[in-house]
């Protein structure tokens, strides 16, 4: 190896070696292969990855541009920032598994909205960004300008308004590495978001016209475009963390292209990881092998293929970290 590699490294290598060890060890390589062959990687996040705090990790990969794009869910794109401004206040229940019914209204009484073993303060996250986020969305819509929904939060982060609320270190922030970089970001069904609810509801409200915000055609076809763009030469991997509409909706813009746009040399995807859990027998797109892809016209025979199927939170920080050679 030309560059040592840190602990994390040396205890991956020596340790993990069957089964889905070995397979994260190999999709890590794959990773780091690719790109030391000048491919583009895109991570889509699914889940509540950034309540798990994978910004510890994302962030670094983002400032070492091992990663060139980002697909996420609406939830991922302002959970991070939630954890930005309102850590100290995020309430740990280690033993969620035994709460009652009554128990969980308490939680919602007290204004926590419960994420498995996390619950997230409604007051100092939530209502803390809304304050800020709407005035971007009423000075948009007063001008009749329009932006996709990570770019008010870019823009929101990079005006400084939050830094005085700042409870973590702001290196572990992904959004926070993400927007000093302008780092592409599609967000697919955003409306299915705490910050989409409550613009919908400005909506409803008449505040706020629909338009101001851009979203999942234009998102769409923004994606086909910077494909075009950044295909060439080894092309753009794929690394799906979890399933759903963060990893479903980008990974269709190559057959689009080539199907429906009758783009007959679009490149395929160049490399496919996924961390799952979920299980092919159900008919789960999400469980669905990589091969199933192939038929999709969205993999190639000859593209690396890798499924680790465990748990993202422990899997993906791993493989970043391998990446990060720590």
């Amino acid at each position: 190896m030309s560059v040592e590699r840190g602990p994390i490294s040396q205890f991956i290598e020596k340790n993990y070696l069957h089964f889905n060890s070995a397979a994260l060890v190999d999709a890590a390589k794959g990773y780091e292969t690719y790109l030391d062959e000048g491919g583009k990687m895109m991570i889509t996040l699914a889940g509540a990855m950034s309540t798990a705090e994978l910004g510890i990790s994302l962030a670094e990969m983002i400032r070492q541009d091992k990663v060139s794009i980002i697909s996420c869910t609406g939830a991922n794109l302002e959970e991070d920032i939630m954890n930005l401004v309102a850590h100290s206040h995020y309430k740990r229940v280690p033993n969620y598994r035994d709460l009652s019914p009554q128990d969980e209204w308490d939680l919602l009484e007290n204004h926590y909205n419960r994420v498995t073993d996390t619950c997230i303060p409604e007051e100092e996250a939530f209502r803390r960004l809304q304050k800020h986020i709407h005035k971007l969305w009423k000075d948009a819509d007063d001008s009749t300008e329009r932006y996709f929904p990570h770019e008010f939060m870019y823009k929101m982060l990079l005006s400084g308004v939050l830094e005085q609320y700042y409870e973590i270190d702001p290196k572990n922030s992904w959004m926070l590495a993400a927007a000093e970089k302008n780092l592409p970001i599609v967000v697919p069904g955003w409306e299915d978001s705490t910050m989409g609810n409550i613009f919908a509801s400005y909506v409803m409200k008449k505040e706020l016209k629909a338009s101001t915000m851009k979203s999942g055609i234009e998102y769409m076809g923004w994606l086909a475009d910077w494909y075009i763009a950044n295909s060439g030469g080894k092309g753009v991997g794929f690394f799906q963390i979890g399933g759903g509409i963060a990893g479903d909706f980008p990974i269709c813009v190559v057959p689009m292209l080539y199907q429906d746009m009758e783009m007959q040399n679009i490149p395929f995807w160049g490399y496919f990881c996924q961390i799952s859990d979920s299980t092919t027998s159900f008919g789960s797109y999400s469980g669905a092998v990589p091969n199933e892809k192939i038929t999709w016209g969205k993999l190639d025979i000859h593209t690396p293929k890798f499924i680790v199927e465990s748990d993202a939170t422990i899997v993906a920080p791993l493989i970043f970290a391998w990446v990060l050679k720590q």
